[in-house]
């Protein structure tokens, strides 16, 4: 275990000048899904992500990968290429928040969604730490802080292509699995047939397994108010994103009021000004913020003080490879989540990572950086495009 004096010493030791950025590579992937994937209000036919290879001068290699932006992939590759690294290269990676603060600008552009470009700094935020740990020998979760080497994990499904028995099966794999919960798909139906398709969850699940509801802000607020009293008794644990984005803060804040159910939310919000928002109007009981759309490790970081000091609980929307270091390294951390193979082949045949559950839990790797051991045969089968930027 580590602590935040360590952390600063453990940079400190390394050798001034060391660990400048020398290359920069991104290697664009997709995986078509044998069908689609859809929520309240959404659909998704393909699993894309970005790789980003990293390399120092000194020969430090970092391999990371994050993001699931599908039409918008190669825009957001051009945002690092033709702006970020011209940024970053010749920086030290011993200083991410400089290196963040350098690429900060691309976010500026009135004309462009800037979604776009927090999430191009994100997937190089998240190489630069990568490439840190790596030099300096750790897991970043213990360079962090570590509060545990293994967090709870659940799975996110209950999609509508799913019927009664399928849904019923799904849940009981999911409890074979090892999984410690569910997120479970609501928000695009009435609110008493969704309590339905959630009362077969669990009752295929039993009691001791953790569901939650994920609306994708699909519901009104009267009808988010009458699925959580529908499914009173069932153990909801959390009720995600419950109500529409027109009116989501006051409406979150009057979920919780009405029905006493948690609310989780901030994966929508790519500031730490909107997360800032959702906590100080008493609309969240559990955060969460995503790093790969809102700008990398260093801003969820930041994200995680701000929770702490309003006592909201901490959470990650998917990016389980990020995500479960970021938890394991803060107390009040919750779920690290992910999909089931059908809706994500990268969790189950790009790394280890789905070898490390059991019993409800997610042991962390204990390689340096965030311990991504990626199948390059699987990269090479599934990349769009390549690119490169060098000093």
């Amino acid at each position: 275990m580590t602590n935040g004096t360590t952390e600063t010493a453990v940079i400190g030791a390394l050798a001034p000048g060391s660990l400048v950025i020398d290359r920069i590579e991104t290697i664009a992937l997709r995986a078509p899904l044998a069908r689609r994937f859809s929520g309240s209000a959404y659909s998704m036919d393909n699993r894309c992500t970005i790789v980003v290879r990293l390399t120092t001068a000194d020969g430090v290699t970092a391999e990371t990968y994050s993001g699931d932006t599908d039409d918008e992939q190669a825009l957001i590759i051009a945002i690092i290429h033709d702006e970020l690294a011209p940024a970053v290269l010749g920086r030290s990676a011993r200083d991410p928040g400089g290196a963040w603060r350098a690429m900060e600008p691309a976010t500026n552009n009135i004309l462009r969604d800037r979604g776009l470009a927090l999430q191009a700094i994100a997937a190089l935020d998240t190489a630069i730490w990568d490439a840190l740990g790596r030099a300096v020998g750790l897991p970043l979760y213990r360079l962090w802080g570590a509060v545990a080497d293994e967090v709870p994990i659940s799975v996110i499904g209950g999609y509508y292509h799913l019927d009664r028995d399928g849904t019923a099966a799904a849940v009981r794999r999911y409890v074979e699995q090892g999984f410690g919960g569910m997120k479970f798909k609501v928000g695009g139906r009435s609110p008493a047939e969704d309590a339905e398709r959630f009362r077969v969850a669990r009752e295929a699940a039993g009691p001791d397994f953790t569901l939650m509801a994920d609306a994708n802000q699909g519901y009104e607020l009267t009808e988010a108010v009458e699925f959580a009293r529908r499914v009173d008794g069932l153990g909801l644990h959390w009720f995600e994103e419950p109500v529409r984005w027109t009116n989501d803060r006051r409406w979150m804040r009057d979920v919780r009021y009405m029905t006493g159910v948690p609310v989780c939310a901030g994966q929508s919000e790519s500031t730490l000004r909107g997360l800032r928002d959702l906590v100080v109007d008493g609309a969240i009981d559990v955060s969460n913020f995503d790093a790969s759309w809102a700008g990398g490790p260093t801003i969820w970081r930041k994200a995680a003080g701000l929770c702490a000091a309003f006592g909201v609980q901490l959470g990650h929307h998917e990016e389980p490879q990020v995500s479960s270091h970021l938890l394991a390294s803060v107390p009040d951390h919750t779920f690290t989540e992910c999909f089931d193979e059908e809706r994500d082949p990268f969790f189950w045949h790009l790394t280890d990572m789905s070898t490390r559950i059991a019993a409800g839990r997610y042991r962390l790797p204990d390689r340096p950086g965030f311990g991504i051991a990626l199948d390059w045969d699987y990269v090479r089968a599934n990349t769009v495009a390549t690119r490169a930027s060098t000093r």
